[in-house]
């Protein structure tokens, strides 16, 4: 199978597409044949990104999306389901950290709700109105973005670290429920990426990961995106309920 066609006319939403690894993830399953919505609360920039991939020849277009907004998410999964014909895959990428660098301590009540919101009760929320869609695909994947931070404990970043491995646990949780009807569910759990969103991240914690992966660099989008698109392929069918680090090995569960 060519990686060309390797998602060959699937349907795909991507959610926080405007940018970073969601918008790697776009231009990635666009390449590999699918057809792409991307969603994001940066709703301009979103539909630049769509714009600029659209014009090299894929199939990509963007949506508006606030995952604290229930109403919205309903909104953003029919507009997709009806402008793409159906719906193959799902993944959950879009969320926000705010507590960064925060401690224990000091980290706020609204913005730990705030970040379990949007990271936990949004995967749900997106999860929860693509599944009619994806039970009709025959084929339907979830690949939920977790993190590996709460595979070491990373501190000074509780809502975060716990949101995302509140995201491993719903994966596995999901994979048994939806396995019946055919759709699968795992996550991928990259490291600190480099990218405008972590741009905030102090230098010594970039250089800590960079110091202490197995291979000893800084991680860039285009290294998750080959474990996404596995993940929605048909190279995937039978594994579910997984969670895969993509971190150069700096976590090795």
């Amino acid at each position: 199978m060519s990686l060309n066609t390797l998602l060959q006319e699937r349907r795909v939403l991507i959610t926080g597409g405007a940018r970073g690894l969601g918008l790697a993830f776009a231009e990635a399953a666009a390449r590999a044949g699918a057809r792409v919505v991307i969603a994001d609360i940066l709703g301009e920039r979103v539909q630049r990104s769509a714009e600029a991939l659209a014009a090299q020849g894929l199939d990509v277009s963007g949506l508006s999306l606030d995952l604290a907004d229930p109403l919205a998410i309903e909104r953003c999964v029919a507009t997709t389901v009806a402008r793409l014909g159906g719906l193959d895959g799902l993944v959950n990428n879009a969320s926000v950290t705010d507590s960064g660098g925060t401690s224990c301590e000091a980290l706020e009540i609204e913005t730990f709700d705030r970040v379990l919101q949007v990271n936990v009760r949004g995967t749900w929320l997106m999860t929860r109105a693509c599944l009619p869609a994806l039970r009709r695909s025959g084929c339907g994947a979830v690949v939920n973005l977790a993190s590996d931070t709460p595979l070491w404990g990373a501190p000074n970043l509780l809502a975060y670290t716990a949101s995302k491995g509140a995201v491993i646990a719903m994966t596995r949780s999901l994979a048994r429920e939806l396995g019946g009807d055919g759709i699968t569910v795992n996550a991928i759990a990259p490291g600190l990426v480099e990218v405008e969103a972590t741009q905030y991240v102090p230098a010594a914690r970039h250089q800590l990961y960079r110091d202490q992966r197995a291979i000893p660099r800084g991680q860039v989008p285009e290294d998750v995106c080959g474990a996404v698109l596995f993940a929605l392929s048909d190279l995937s069918r039978f594994i579910t309920g997984q969670t895969l680090p993509v971190n150069g090995g700096f976590v090795m569960p």
